[in-house]
């Protein structure tokens, strides 16, 4: 075992659990994810795997699910499938923030009727939130539920959903009180099952994060009973969201330090192979100092996200840890993918090498779960915030 599960502080067990998915990556996703990538071919066989191996359920805690792990080790499984083909990690992130959702806020009912079904992946989850004006800015969200009765019926569009055609269950925010000031508190989120109000109207063209769908969804008079409101409660969405995100950044950042150990792993075995001028190209110094560099930034990214999980699973609010961990590691994904294309020369700028793969799918965390523009306003918010209270600026004395 890696020292980098040890130093986490996993729970007993949790170290297994991480290298079974690091096993299952080697063995069965490496061989064949760059074919599956070339065909933008959704991995049907390998999320069956994943199931199998209770992926869906690591954000699920009993008595739902039987595999709840410590936030820390979501992340390192999160790290080794992104390590495998980054896709794969897409395709268990939404459904594990909406776990989460549901599972710290949802009614007992919202428990019973889907978590049980979500640990196992028999019930798919995914979010919808960014819409064709933006994502950022959600109060600004137009997609709106109005009450009829004992339903609501929501009309809106909702942009880059992934695994939209997959799931059943979406987690839609959505304005159910136009009118309410702050804009927030007229926000909540609906738990809609697939109806026929709701269309996934196209999967929109990527250049990387392939094989995972990311949408177009339409609401349409989707109509869904009134206690789809999670929580029974209206108004509370925006901050729901806003606590399940801090889940879903430290899975991003995950995503990034998983892609950038891969980049890195293959640019270290190249540069040990490959020789110029009589020796391997690891002694010149300008490709040395590559590989010290690329190293020292995914062990220092990891610490982050290490750090903002563990504060996560304290019970406290973490958006500035989560919010650093994501910014951080979402660079450092695409300059080591950068730099080991650099390592490799010409050969990197092939497609018969996986490197332009890495290349391609690191931008996405960039501009994934809250631009990398709006995490450093959250940082500064935040900074300031603490330091007006007294309290510590990011888990520790900065």
């Amino acid at each position: 075992m890696e020292d980098r599960h040890l130093a986490a502080g996993l729970a007993p067990g949790e170290e297994d659990i991480v290298a079974v998915a690091a096993s299952f990556v080697d063995e069965q996703v490496r061989p064949v994810a760059m074919a599956l990538e070339r065909e933008n071919t959704y991995p049907e066989h390998l999320i069956e795997a994943m199931k199998e191996l209770g992926v869906f359920g690591l954000a699920v805690p009993p008595p739902y699910g039987e595999l709840k792990v410590s936030t820390p080790c979501f992340a390192l499984v999160t790290e080794e499938l992104a390590r495998g083909w980054m896709s794969l990690a897409g395709a268990f992130g939404g459904h594990s923030v909406v776990s989460y959702l549901i599972a710290r806020f949802g009614t007992d009912e919202q428990r019973q009727a889907y978590l049980p079904r979500m640990a196992t992946g028999q019930l798919r989850a995914t979010m919808a939130l960014t819409e064709p004006d933006g994502g950022s800015d959600l109060q600004a969200i137009r997609t709106r539920a109005v009450r009829d009765g004992d339903s609501w019926v929501v009309d809106g569009t909702k942009m880059w959903i992934s695994n939209a055609r997959r799931s059943e269950l979406i987690a839609l925010l959505c304005k159910t009180d136009p009118a309410a000031a702050p804009a927030h508190r007229g926000i909540s989120i609906l738990l809609v099952e697939k109806n026929d109000g709701v269309v996934v109207s196209r999967d929109l063209p990527k250049m990387g994060y392939r094989g995972v769908e990311s949408c177009e969804v339409v609401f349409e008079g989707c109509r869904v009973p009134a206690s789809a409101v999670l929580g029974g409660e209206e108004g509370r969405g925006f901050s729901q969201m806003m606590a399940g995100l801090e889940l879903g950044r430290v899975q991003v950042a995950a995503r990034s330090i998983g892609v950038a150990r891969a980049a890195f792993h293959d640019a270290l075995a190249y540069a040990q192979e490959r020789h110029t001028f009589g020796r391997p190209i690891w002694q010149h110094q300008s490709i040395g100092n590559y590989l010290a560099d690329m190293a020292t930034r995914i062990a220092a990214a990891r610490l982050l996200n290490l750090h903002a999980a563990r504060c996560f699973d304290e019970g406290r609010r973490s958006d500035l840890e989560a919010g650093m961990a994501k910014l951080f590691a979402s660079e450092v994904a695409a300059a080591v993918t950068l730099d080991a294309i650099r390592v490799h020369g010409g050969n990197g700028y092939s497609t018969e090498y996986p490197l332009e793969r890495y290349y391609r799918d690191a931008p996405l965390m960039i501009v994934g779960e809250g631009t990398n523009e709006i995490q450093r306003n959250v940082i500064a918010q935040q900074l300031v915030r603490r330091f007006e209270e007294g309290r510590p600026l990011a888990g520790f004395t900065l």
